[in-house]
């Protein structure tokens, strides 16, 4: 079974991360199944919006999957993923159509990289947004930290790089991270009912808009890649964020079922 399920509703694509059992975590597989999705994207110019969310109601996507990720602790396969990924996450600016995130759950670590790379963002009432990688010893390297920063200004990105605090849905809106914050009780209907909205629009009209917004504002630097994906290599292959990760899972663990996943 595939990690991502498609939906076709029209002019919108519903790209849905469906690993509920691990709280939507990105796994390998799950890395290479999104980057064919874009891919897809790139070609099917029946569609005019494409929305990505988490199946079931606790995570948009918790991170990468580190029980999965775990037997590769070596500074060659952080590289690589961390290269793939930041490949992957530009993909999502760079396509002609606008992308939403439909935030239905915890969207922490890589989870809130993959929802910042996307156009806007819609946020359940329960939702819970968190750069949290340095509280596993990690730094984004998906080119979150300067999509972060173009966002809410760089002292609030440092804010939220360097303490992993994660806002609530609400919080999230005036920080100028997400759009709005919905009610669970109408979230699915009201972010459907904007991407029908947005698709609306001619995809010509729509390329031209992102392709401007693009080239003003073009998120993720290039130049940044290597040193990032460096940096986050070494810090990978570090015992110290091996030790931090086991920590968070026991805490996790040990935590109300009802309290937020901090990663």
């Amino acid at each position: 079974m595939p990690d991502i399920r498609l939906e076709q509703e029209g002019r919108v694509l519903v790209l849905t991360v469906d690993r509920p059992q691990a709280r939507n975590a990105l796994a390998a597989a799950t890395m290479e199944e999104l980057d064919s999705c874009l891919r897809e994207l790139e070609r099917r110019r029946e569609i005019h919006c494409a929305v990505i969310t988490g199946a079931g109601e606790r995570a948009f996507i918790a991170g990468g999957d580190l029980k999965e990720l775990e037997s590769h602790r070596d500074f060659e396969f952080a590289s690589g993923m961390a290269r793939s990924m930041r490949s992957t996450l530009d993909r999502i600016p760079a396509l002609p159509i606008p992308v939403l995130a439909a935030v239905n759950g915890a969207a922490l670590g890589g989870g809130a990289e993959v929802a910042i790379a996307c156009d806007f963002r819609l946020a359940v009432d329960g939702a819970h947004i968190g750069f949290t990688q340095a509280l596993l010893g990690l730094m984004p390297a998906w080119g979150g930290i300067e999509r972060l920063a173009g966002s809410v200004g760089r002292s609030r990105a440092l804010y939220l790089l360097t303490t992993g605090r994660v806002l609530t849905g609400a919080e999230a809106v005036s920080w100028g991270l997400v759009e709005e914050c919905v009610p669970r009780a109408s979230f699915e209907a009201r972010w459907r009912e904007l991407a029908q909205e947005v698709a609306r629009a001619p995809r010509e009209v729509l390329a031209g808009i992102k392709a401007a917004m693009q080239a003003a504002h073009p998120g993720s630097r290039p130049d940044l890649a290597a040193p990032a994906v460096a940096d986050f290599a070494r810090a990978w292959a570090d015992p110290l964020h091996w030790e931090m990760a086991d920590a968070q899972e026991q805490a996790r663990r040990n935590r109300r079922p009802e309290g937020p996943d901090p990663a």
